[in-house]
C-alpha cells in the first residue's frame, strides 16, 4: 500500500503555498509547528479548520507523504470539508490520505487485522437499530421474561448502557452507578447480556459502532503486527475537536500516537458532551500525557463584533481557576453596539418580544429570515415560543429536532387524555394499546372488540371494559402485567377531569403508567419527562380541560406547517447543542434564569461549569447581534415558579450588556448598573 502511494505522489506535484500571507499569526504558528507533540487551542470562530487544512498542507510541502499522516475528525462532513480542501490547496488526491471519523478509519484497520481479535475481512457493521434488535435477541435467549417484567430497560437503554461503558472505558456498575440508578439491582443480568451479545456478534461475524474502536484500542495493546505497523506508518496525527473525545478515542490516539507525533486541536471552552461520554480531563492533561508538548492558541475571531466577544471572555471569567485554560477572544471586525440584555415578566411575554424583534430585524433591518437564530438549554423551552411565531406566521425551523407538539411523547400523553375524555375516539386508543410490548394493530382490534362486548354485555362504559378479566386475555402475553397500570391510569385521568384543574388532569396522566413506560424504553427520559412537565404548564393556563384539548389540536396544526422545506428562508430554533459549529447574524438566546439555564438538575448535582461552558457556545454562535432574554417566571417540574436571572447573567459586568426594557413591564431601575446590582443582590 505504502508503494502504490509512494509510485502515485511522483505524478502529483504540490502546488505553490504562501503560508505566512494566507495565515495569521496565531494560526501560522500552529501550522508551521515542529514536529512532536501539539496542543492547538482554537477558540470559536478562529478558522480552526483553515487551521487543520493547512497543517496538512504544511507537512506535505515538508516531504511528509500523505499516507504517513492520520487525520481523526468526528463527522463525515467535517472529514469531506477538509480532505477536500486540502486537496484544492495542495493538489494531492484525497484518497492519499488517511483521513476520516475514528470509526471509518477503526474499520479500516480492523479490515488489515482483524482476524487476531476473531474477525475475518468480511465482517459486517451493524446500523443502532440492528445492533438493538440483536441486543434484544441475546436477552430474550438468556431470559425470557427479562423485557415483560415491569420496570426493567427495554433493548435501546441496554444498549446505551453497555455502550457509555465502552466508550468511557468505564464498568457496567459504574455506569448503572452514576447515570442509571433505577437500574443498578440489575447490574449483574447487564453484565451478563453484555458478555453474551459481545460473543454472539463475533460468531455472526458483525460488529456494532462501539466495536470499531473497542477492538482497535484492543488490538494497539495485544497485536504487536498492528501496533508496530500504525508506529511506522504514521508520522502525523491530527485531531479534530479534541475536547469531545472520550476515554476510548483519547486512549487510541495517545496508541496510534506513541512517539508523541500528535497535533490536537479543541477548546476546552467548547466542550459540552460530557453527558454521553466526552472527557474534558482529555484536552486539560494533555502536556502531562505527552512531555514537552507546544500550546498554540488561536484567538484571533473572524465572526463575532468586539462587544459579543468581550461578553463572551467574560463568561469564563466565572470560572474555577483549574476549569480551563486562559484565553482571549479578539475581534478583527468592526463595532456594532452592545448584546442587548432583555427582562420579561415570563415566557410568555419572552416569546412576545422576540417575535416582534424579528419582525423588526426582518423588515426594518434587512436580515433574512434564516440569519435569525433562537438557542434554547432544551427543547421544552421553546413551547411559548413555537406556539407565538405560529400565530404570527413566521417561518421557522427546529434544527435537528421536530416541532415541540409533534413529539412522540407529547402524542402520547395527549392520546391518554383525548380516549379519558372520550372513550369512543378510536385513533387515540389504538396509539395508546401499541405502546405495549407485541401489541400492534391487530392486537389493539381484538381488544377493543371485547371490550366492545363486554361493555354491550355488562352495561358498562368502554373505559370500565378494559379492566375486565375478559379484556385480559385478549392483551398479548408481554403486556398483561403493564396492563392493569395503564387501565387505571385511564380512569385516574377520567376522575381527575371531573374533579381537578387541567394542570392536575394533566399531571395524573405524566406521572401514571406513561412515566415507567417512558424510563424503560428512552435512555433521555428525563429530557423528555422535562417536556412533559412543560405541557402541566400549558394545562395551568386553561380552566376547561376540554377547551385545553382543543387548544392543543389547534396548536399542533398549527405548528405543523410542512411547506416549509431546508432550504426556505425561516428563522432557525435549536437547542445550544445542536448549534455548535454554526454561527448567525443575529442571535437570541432565551430562558437565562436559573433553573432554565443553567438547568436546574445541575444547580442540584453542583455540575455547572458545563452548562456555563454551554452559554459561552450560544454567544459565541452571534455575528452582529446577540439578544439575551430571561423570564421573572419560569417552569420548573411542571410549575411556574419564580426566578432570578442565571448566574451566568449576574457574573457578567454591566458594561458589556445594554438592558433593553419592554414598554409596560415594571420598571426596576433606570440604569443597566443599578439593574445589575439588584439581580446580584437577589
Amino acid at each position: 500500500m505504502s508503494e502504490l502511494f509512494s509510485d502515485d505522489l511522483e505524478d502529483n506535484s504540490l502546488l505553490p503555498i504562501d503560508f505566512q500571507a494566507e495565515l495569521n499569526e496565531d494560526q501560522y504558528a500552529a501550522v508551521t509547528s515542529s514536529p512532536g507533540p501539539v496542543l492547538v487551542l482554537a477558540g470559536a470562530g478562529s478558522g480552526k479548520t483553515r487551521t487543520l487544512t493547512y497543517r496538512v498542507a504544511w507537512l506535505l510541502s515538508q516531504g511528509v507523504p500523505p499516507e504517513a499522516i492520520m487525520l481523526l475528525t468526528f463527522t463525515n462532513k467535517a472529514a469531506r470539508e477538509m480532505l477536500d480542501r486540502v486537496q484544492d490547496l495542495t493538489g494531492i488526491p484525497r484518497y492519499q490520505l488517511w483521513g476520516g471519523t475514528f470509526h471509518s478509519i477503526g474499520q479500516r484497520t480492523l479490515r488489515m487485522f482483524g482476524h487476531e481479535v476473531g474477525l475475518e475481512k468480511n465482517y459486517t457493521i451493524l446500523d443502532a437499530g440492528e445492533s438493538d434488535s440483536l441486543i434484544g435477541d441475546v436477552v430474550r435467549a438468556m431470559d425470557k421474561e427479562f423485557f415483560k417484567t415491569k420496570g426493567n430497560p427495554k433493548a435501546k437503554v441496554l444498549s446505551s448502557i453497555i455502550s457509555y461503558a465502552r466508550n468511557t472505558l468505564g464498568s457496567i456498575e459504574d455506569t448503572l452507578s452514576k447515570k442509571y440508578p433505577e437500574f443498578t439491582t440489575l447490574t449483574d443480568q447487564v453484565i451478563g447480556f453484555s458478555k453474551a451479545y459481545s460473543k454472539k456478534k463475533l460468531e455472526l461475524q458483525v460488529t456494532d459502532y462501539d466495536d470499531l474502536l473497542e477492538y482497535w484500542l484492543r488490538l494497539l495493546n495485544a497485536s504487536t503486527e498492528c501496533a508496530t505497523w500504525c508506529k511506522d506508518r504514521f508520522q502525523h496525527i491530527l485531531v479534530d475537536e479534541y475536547q469531545d473525545t472520550n476515554a476510548l478515542q483519547s486512549a487510541i490516539i495517545d496508541h496510534v500516537g506513541i512517539n508523541h507525533q500528535i497535533m490536537a486541536v479543541g477548546d476546552d471552552a467548547q466542550c459540552i458532551y460530557t453527558w454521553r461520554g466526552a472527557d474534558f480531563e482529555n484536552i486539560m492533561s494533555f502536556s502531562q500525557r505527552h512531555p514537552e508538548a507546544k500550546l498554540r492558541k488561536i484567538v484571533l475571531n473572524y465572526r463575532s463584533t468586539p462587544e459579543i466577544l468581550d461578553l463572551a471572555n467574560r463568561v469564563l471569567d466565572g470560572r474555577p481557576d483549574n476549569a480551563g485554560y486562559q484565553k482571549d477572544l479578539k475581534s478583527v471586525r468592526s463595532s456594532m453596539g452592545l448584546p442587548k440584555l432583555v427582562p420579561t415578566m415570563n415566557t410568555d411575554q419572552q416569546a412576545q418580544f422576540i417575535c416582534q424583534k424579528i419582525v423588526e430585524l426582518h423588515r426594518r433591518e434587512g436580515y433574512d429570515l434564516g440569519d435569525i437564530a433562537i438557542l434554547y438549554r432544551a427543547h421544552y423551552q421553546s413551547m411559548e415560543l413555537q406556539m407565538e411565531l405560529s400565530r404570527n406566521q413566521v417561518p421557522f425551523q427546529i434544527t435537528s429536532g421536530v416541532r415541540f407538539f409533534e413529539q412522540a411523547h407529547m402524542k402520547d400523553v395527549a392520546a391518554q387524555l383525548r380516549f379519558a375524555s372520550n372513550p369512543g375516539d378510536i385513533v387515540a386508543f389504538n396509539r395508546l394499546v401499541c405502546l405495549l410490548p407485541k401489541v400492534g394493530p391487530k392486537g389493539a382490534e381484538r381488544i377493543l372488540k371485547m371490550a366492545n362486548e363486554v361493555s354491550e354485555k355488562e352495561n358498562v362504559d368502554r373505559l370500565n371494559a378494559l379492566g375486565s378479566k375478559q379484556v385480559l386475555k385478549k392483551v398479548a402475553a408481554d403486556a398483561r402485567e403493564e396492563w392493569p397500570d395503564f387501565v387505571k391510569t385511564l380512569r385516574n385521568i377520567r376522575e381527575s377531569m371531573v374533579q381537578d384543574s387541567p394542570e392536575v388532569v394533566v399531571r395524573t396522566a405524566v406521572e401514571g403508567w406513561y412515566s415507567g413506560y417512558i424510563r424503560q424504553l428512552y435512555d433521555n427520559w428525563s429530557n423528555r419527562m422535562d417536556d412533559l412537565e412543560s405541557l402541566i404548564g400549558f394545562a395551568a393556563k386553561f380552566t376547561d380541560i376540554t377547551e385545553m384539548l382543543s387548544q392543543l389540536v389547534l396548536l399542533n396544526a398549527e405548528t405543523s406547517n410542512r411547506s416549509i422545506r431546508p432550504d426556505d428562508d425561516a428563522v432557525r430554533l435549536s437547542t445550544v447543542h445542536q448549534a455548535k459549529g454554526l454561527e448567525y447574524p443575529a442571535v437570541f438566546v432565551i430562558g437565562l434564569a436559573d433553573g432554565a439555564f443553567p438547568l436546574q438538575r445541575a444547580i442540584e448535582a453542583d455540575d455547572i461549569e458545563e452548562e456555563r461552558r454551554l452559554f459561552y457556545v450560544a454567544v459565541t454562535r452571534a455575528q452582529d447581534e446577540l439578544y439575551l432574554t430571561y423570564p421573572s417566571v419560569v417552569m420548573i417540574r411542571g410549575g411556574r415558579m419564580p426566578a432570578r436571572p442565571s448566574q451566568f447573567l449576574r457574573d457578567l459586568p454591566d458594561e458589556h450588556y445594554e438592558v433593553h426594557r419592554i414598554p409596560g413591564m415594571h420598571q426596576r431601575s433606570n440604569s443597566s448598573n443599578q439593574f445589575a446590582k439588584h439581580n446580584r443582590s437577589w
